[in-house]
């Protein structure tokens, strides 16, 4: 009998909520996802509900993990705990870009499960990367 080799990436969807223009809170869907491969990054994915792309983030897992409990991140990236309407923990997200401003926000209990199995692949101090594969995929693979 062959075992199959554990998968290297975790993903979750969740929904975060951002304000529409008359101020009422709406659904954004997003994927999280991290990868071993590059164990300090978690990539949030906003789905268009439109025809358009998917519009790709990366953000440092050390940083969503610090925005559960402490305002954390500068520049284009911060988070900071917060509380939603319901009464429940809540982690604010804000994207800046030359392009705008986002504000979301998504459950804390959403991120801490999807922190806590990207910890479970990547133990916090295990990340490490094969710097001979990261040069390769940068000089394009080529054999002498």
């Amino acid at each position: 009998m062959s075992q199959q080799p554990a998968s290297r990436v975790v993903s979750q969807d969740v929904a975060l909520q951002v304000l529409d223009a008359w101020g009422r809170a709406v659904d954004l869907p997003t994927r999280l996802a991290y990868d071993a491969a590059d164990p300090w990054a978690v990539t949030v994915t906003f789905s268009s509900s439109g025809a358009g792309e998917p519009v790709v983030w990366t953000v440092g897992r050390d940083l969503l993990l610090r925005g559960l409990t402490e305002p954390a991140g500068e520049g284009d990236v911060q988070l900071f705990p917060s509380v939603d309407e319901a009464c429940r923990a809540a982690v604010v997200m804000e994207l800046s870009s030359p392009g705008g401003r986002l504000v979301t926000q998504l459950r804390s209990a959403d991120l801490y499960r999807f922190l806590a199995r990207s910890i479970a692949l990547v133990p916090l101090g295990a990340e490490v990367m094969d710097l001979d594969l990261l040069v390769d995929a940068l000089v394009g693979g080529t054999d002498a």
